[in-house]
């Protein structure tokens, strides 16, 4: 799973049994991932373009204003 979807949905623990290095030796290595994290956006193998946020930002404030959103 995903650690930043592990953080926003505020988890109060994770279990887990094999490590990083584990992974890695049956073929899921994150290694390229964490390097990749390290470099600067313009540095990373895979381009990241920012877009006009606009309407980004007024989805966020329709969530953000919706009285049944949960609140973390």
């Amino acid at each position: 799973m995903c650690l930043s979807a592990c953080y926003w949905a505020r988890l109060d623990k994770i279990y887990y049994a094999n490590t990083r290095e584990d992974a890695a030796n049956i073929g899921f290595d994150d290694e390229y991932i964490y390097e990749e994290i390290k470099k600067n956006k313009e540095d990373r193998k895979i381009p990241m373009n920012s877009c006009d946020n606009t309407i980004a930002k007024q989805i966020f404030k329709k969530w953000f204003d919706n009285i049944n959103n949960i609140r973390y």
